[in-house]
């Protein structure tokens, strides 16, 4: 939706949270779903979507009927569509995912592919004037990359799709940026990597790979990374990293980053002490990897997957885990939240900068314990939106 007092600011949420592979299965989220939270939310205002693609979604989706099938269910229901989560390739709900959510990682061709894919749909989709964005991981599981060889081939695939991105806007008049998203124990999980990474590869090292591919000058080549490739900041990601999430957000303004999408989100965190193992306990499952960020005297220490963690927590021991938990949910009893990080000063850092796409992300929703599920995953989304709009109001 469009933020009244900042009409350049669309809000949004991920439909990665209701589960689906293909077209029909999405398209039944929209109906069933999408409809009920605007409902709740904005009763008759079109009504922005964060797609979820998947790579089965999106070869149905090379065929024109699809294409316009898509289209008019948008039209007929006041949709927009104006950006999609390309992170999770494959499957997504019901199975286990774990680290295979990073596969294929930017070192394969796959993983470009299937991201212009994304590209070609949402120039089809995008509303006149108005950029789209697209989040993808970043990078790799930093466990898989070993070698230069491995950051190399990355910015390779990266610079690759850029060019794609590039000709896109060159055919259509539809500008699509790519969003890196750091998360917790991949190749990109700080600001302080992000920073590095795009200052010391991306530019410079894609600039003349493109250059070496496409001829042009390397000046040309930087400024078609610095528009199509961005980050995607998602603010549980980073309150893991126990950053504080205004002054990472300015610094990636200020090393001239592009923002190409906020995620809007919130992780678990604890104070060790007896009975936080039993109120984690709960949070423990088998589909998604569950990252756990420990800060003990100064340090930040990785303990891997939750299930495999609670043995080893101290008292004193600030705790925090990528669990995407809603953002209006306070904690109960030993466990608390990051939501309150998303402050003052952190929204007006937001409004500041003036970024364009913000989207609630509450994927883990089906997997959370049956207290933070009683309302319904329609209801839940909706009071997510209502902790959010007073607050960037």
């Amino acid at each position: 939706m469009q933020l009244p007092n900042h009409p350049l600011t669309h809000l949004t949420y991920c439909l990665n949270v209701h589960p689906g592979e293909t077209l029909a299965e999405q398209s039944a989220a929209i109906r069933e779903h999408a409809v009920a939270i605007r409902d709740l939310v904005a009763p008759g205002a079109r009504f922005g979507l964060g797609l979820r693609v998947a790579q089965l979604a999106s070869l149905e989706l090379e065929d024109t009927d699809k294409r316009r099938e898509l289209r008019e269910l948008l039209q007929s229901q006041g949709m927009y569509a104006f950006t999609i989560n390309g992170f999770p390739y494959g499957s997504f709900h019901g199975a286990t995912v774990k680290q295979a959510v990073y596969r294929p990682d930017w070192r394969e061709p796959a993983r470009t592919e299937y991201t212009c894919r994304l590209a070609r749909l949402l120039a089809e989709l995008l509303p006149e004037g108005m950029t789209g964005s697209i989040s993808t991981l970043p990078g790799s599981y930093k466990a898989w990359i070993r070698s230069a060889d491995d950051v190399n081939a990355m910015v390779a695939q990266l610079a690759t799709t850029a060019a794609c991105l590039a000709r896109l806007q060159d055919e259509t008049g539809r500008e699509i940026h790519l969003g890196l998203e750091p998360e917790p124990d991949c190749f990109l999980e700080t600001t302080a990597e992000t920073l590095a990474f795009f200052r010391d590869q991306i530019w410079p090292c894609g600039a003349r790979w493109l250059v070496s591919q496409h001829g042009g000058s390397l000046a040309t080549a930087e400024a078609l990374l610095r528009r199509h490739i961005g980050v995607c900041f998602d603010t549980c990601h980073l309150a893991l990293q126990y950053e504080n999430l205004a002054e990472s957000l300015r610094d990636l303004a200020q090393s001239g980053i592009r923002l190409s999408k906020i995620q809007l989100s919130a992780a678990l965190r604890t104070c060790w002490q007896p009975g936080s193992a039993a109120a984690l306990q709960p949070f423990t499952e088998s589909i998604y990897l569950h990252q756990v960020k420990v800060r003990e005297q100064g340090r930040i220490i990785s303990l891997g997957d939750l299930v495999d963690a609670t043995g080893a927590g101290r008292a004193g021991q600030e705790w925090r885990v990528h669990c995407h938990v809603p953002l209006y949910f306070r904690g109960e009893g030993v466990l608390e939240t990051t939501a309150d990080l998303l402050d003052p000063a952190f929204f007006q850092e937001v409004r500041a900068r003036q970024v364009e796409h913000l989207e609630i992300e509450t994927y883990t929703f089906h997997v959370l314990p049956e207290a933070l599920r009683r309302l319904g995953v329609d209801r839940s989304i909706a009071e997510e939106y209502c902790w959010i709009l007073p607050r960037l109001a």
